[in-house]
């Protein structure tokens, strides 16, 4: 019987940066929408799926808590990663951002946990926005928490529209066209200065740069903020520059063009 076949070991997939998203059982649309904003960035992102009832409650919600290790530990553990995003704005609002890192990090050696709840505050921060509209698919028992978690974060929030979903089957079928009338109703008014899609299974990278040029202002979503936390954390950030870009709907090198 002859030797194996002679072969060489090379660095581990993504030259960048190595990510990890951890999706909701539920969610149809983030894996989507990040397919195409990392489309031209040379990082491997390793997706790995967690239990999540198909109606959207406090509790259904705050259950994910106790499965967040066992579904960190479903990545692949061959090298470190950059980071780890938890995609679930309402379930890292009510479990907590600190609570989910320390979570994750028992399963998985990673230099940066986040969540569209940190991201979204951080890229707040990042363009100087101190006054968003919220637009939540939910009912008003999971939105209210998250506005609440903005104005302890240091963000007022004048304006909160909801579409008043309890089903996450039917999130992701909004079509763009509803987010985006939704974005124009809620950004319109002078004492909003962004306004922020919620939910990473809402489709809104359509809606996004159609809302922006209308509104003239800064239109962010969970799958967009997170992208952008993920991407910086991985060193994907444009040297000297920060902060998401308006009108971003193609790739997260457009993110950053906002000077220090």
């Amino acid at each position: 019987m002859s030797a194996g076949l002679p072969y060489r070991l090379g660095a581990p997939a993504g030259a960048a940066a190595r990510l990890g998203l951890i999706v909701l059982r539920t969610d149809e649309t983030i894996e989507h929408e990040f397919r195409r904003l990392f489309a031209d960035l040379d990082v491997a992102l390793f997706v790995t799926r967690i239990p999540m009832q198909a109606e959207v409650t406090p509790e259904t919600l705050t259950a994910m808590e106790a499965a967040l290790p066992a579904a960190a530990g479903l990545l692949p553990d061959a090298a470190p990663f950059d980071a780890v995003g938890y995609a679930c704005t309402s379930g890292a609002t009510l479990i907590g951002p600190d609570r989910v890192s320390a979570l994750l990090r028992r399963s998985v050696d990673v230099r940066m946990v986040t969540d569209p709840l940190s991201a979204a505050l951080a890229a707040f921060a990042a363009l100087r926005v101190s006054r968003v509209a919220l637009i939540s698919p939910y009912v008003a028992s999971v939105a209210a928490p998250l506005r609440a978690a903005f104005e302890a974060g240091g963000v007022a929030v004048p304006v909160s529209r909801s579409f008043g979903l309890a089903e996450e089957a039917a999130v992701a079928r909004i079509d763009p066209d509803s987010v985006l009338e939704a974005a124009l109703a809620a950004g319109r008014g002078p004492d909003v200065e962004a306004v922020f899609l919620s939910c990473t299974n809402l489709r809104t990278l359509e809606a996004i740069p159609k809302a922006e040029a209308r509104l003239g202002k800064p239109v962010l979503s969970s799958n967009l903020a997170l992208a952008w936390a993920l991407a910086r954390a991985g060193g994907q950030g444009k040297p000297g520059q920060e902060g998401p870009r308006t009108g971003l709907h193609v790739g997260i090198g457009a993110f950053l063009d906002r000077p220090q």
